[in-house]
């Protein structure tokens, strides 16, 4: 292909992305595919000689369309959505046509500096302090590992990366039960080890940790023997969106001098609103704070918000820099490689820089005033079913039910039962959802958060959910 040929294709591609977001709410949310039905319909050898791009566009649509889930429908309700609002589509366009690697700051002068002007532009919308500074990580995944090296740097005395952790005391780290699973696998790379990822009991309708319990576990590990490194909170947990009781966990982590990290990946984007800052009080004591634009914002995947107390202790941890990557003769620069585990770097800023110029912060705060008002409406008419249970309660969009029809004298598993039911909900096709586990038992969760999800989407979920229900039963 020549780019004269790149700019008629590109017209094409466009029209399409234009007609597929109009009209994605048509399809299935799920994926409606077998396993193993797209690799079989995949040539088992590559092409010998170029093939024309009518067949290659063809094929995308014949062959990889019926296997994508639609993160983009309006009725896509499971996990957390990943969005992507047209001027951040158009962004990312930009974005790949100039390709920049953006690893140093001489390797694009305008991605780093970008980079530094849309962080705090994201700092000041979350009212966080000026002495926090921001970096775009690719994920919240990666954010948290940064985190956790760090305080492993700092427990061992800036030491774990020459020396090892071989005869070293055992680093201890502090989590709730709630806590996504990226941060076991942090530990897990960090060399910490699982069995030192302290789980701390919750408490109260939030799940969120109980401080009390916090300092009894660090002070029993002080006088085990074991070496207090970190305290990992979290503010909207996947499951349930449990949220840490943050500035009581954090006066404990300060009384010790521990090193703290606070995981709002998704709950983190409503704090542009200012009624919602209390759940996170005292989040200006943390040493370190991600979340994820690439959520709630319209901002599409990657684009990981990692705001920092001190990033020379970040630096400290990751910093590597041989003479082919050193920038001479510029002064106050910043090379945010050194701020991340990988040394290349995407143009991640340029998309935040769109999404935040088209909207403004107000046109997204009340995005989110409206998914939070019509997922509440709908939980209320839920609860009033009887035969319906409220497990946990909103936290912003994010609740969990179960189904729980009379028995009339017999009995029945309840988790067979809701397991089957959100099951046939996502085989339907018009909603998707997803289940966890609360205190053991299989919920089903629902959350609204799609960039152009619309009330009369979310109410849809209620006859959906209650009419396969009942067809079960």
């Amino acid at each position: 292909m020549d780019w004269n040929e790149f700019t008629d294709w590109g017209h094409k591609v466009t029209d399409w992305a234009r007609d597929y977001h109009q009209t994605v709410g048509d399809r299935p949310v799920r994926a409606q595919t077998e396993p193993g039905e797209v690799l079989t319909a995949l040539p088992d050898a590559p092409p010998e000689t170029p093939e024309a791009m009518e067949d290659i566009f063809r094929d995308f649509e014949e062959i990889v369309m019926p296997g994508i889930t639609h993160w983009q429908h309006p009725r896509f309700f499971a996990y957390f959505n990943s969005n992507a609002s047209a001027p951040s589509v158009l962004a990312e366009f930009l974005a790949s046509a100039i390709a920049p690697q953006c690893m140093l700051w001489q390797t694009s002068p305008a991605a780093t500096e970008m980079e530094t002007r849309m962080t705090d532009w994201l700092r000041q919308a979350l009212d966080l302090p000026r002495d926090f500074a921001g970096v775009i990580q690719d994920s919240a995944s990666s954010a948290t590992l940064a985190a956790v090296l760090t305080m492993r740097e700092k427990a061992l005395g800036w030491q774990g990366n020459q020396q090892g952790l071989f005869g070293q005391r055992p680093l201890r780290v502090y989590c709730s039960s709630e806590v996504h699973t990226s941060i076991d696998r942090a530990i897990w790379i960090a060399g910490i080890g699982q069995q030192n990822l302290v789980r701390v009991p919750i408490r109260g309708d939030w799940r969120g940790m109980d401080p009390v319990a916090l300092e009894k576990a660090i002070q029993a590990d002080l006088e085990s023997g074991f070496q207090p490194a970190g305290v990992i909170l979290s503010v909207g947990g996947t499951g349930t969106g449990a949220t840490d009781p943050i500035d009581q966990c954090l006066e404990v982590a300060a009384k010790h001098e521990l090193y703290t990290h606070v995981d709002a990946a998704w709950a983190g984007s409503a704090m542009i609103c200012p009624e919602y800052r209390h759940y996170w009080q005292g989040i200006e004591r943390a040493d370190s704070i991600v979340f994820n634009p690439h959520k709630w914002l319209g901002v599409q995947f990657d684009c990981s918000a990692h705001f920092l107390k001190n990033p020379d202790d970040l630096v400290k941890t990751l910093a590597i820099s041989p003479e082919f990557l050193k920038t001479h003769g510029k002064d106050g620069i910043i090379n945010y490689s050194e701020w991340s585990v990988p040394l290349g770097r995407r143009f991640r800023a340029l998309k935040l820089w769109f999404v935040i110029r088209t909207y403004g912060l107000e046109g997204l705060r009340q995005r989110m005033r409206n998914h939070i008002s019509w997922s509440l409406a709908l939980h209320d008419r839920l609860a009033a079913e009887p035969d319906f249970e409220i497990v946990t309660p909103p936290m912003w969009s994010l609740w969990t039910f179960r189904f729980v029809p009379p028995s009339e004298g017999g009995s029945y598993d309840l988790d067979t039962l809701n397991l089957r039911l959100v099951n046939a909900i996502n085989d339907d096709g018009r909603i998707y959802l997803t289940q966890t586990r609360v205190d053991g038992d299989l919920a089903i969760r629902f959350q609204a958060g799609q960039f152009e999800t619309t009330e009369a989407d979310v109410m849809m979920a209620f006859d959906v959910i209650t009419g396969i229900a009942r067809g079960l039963a």
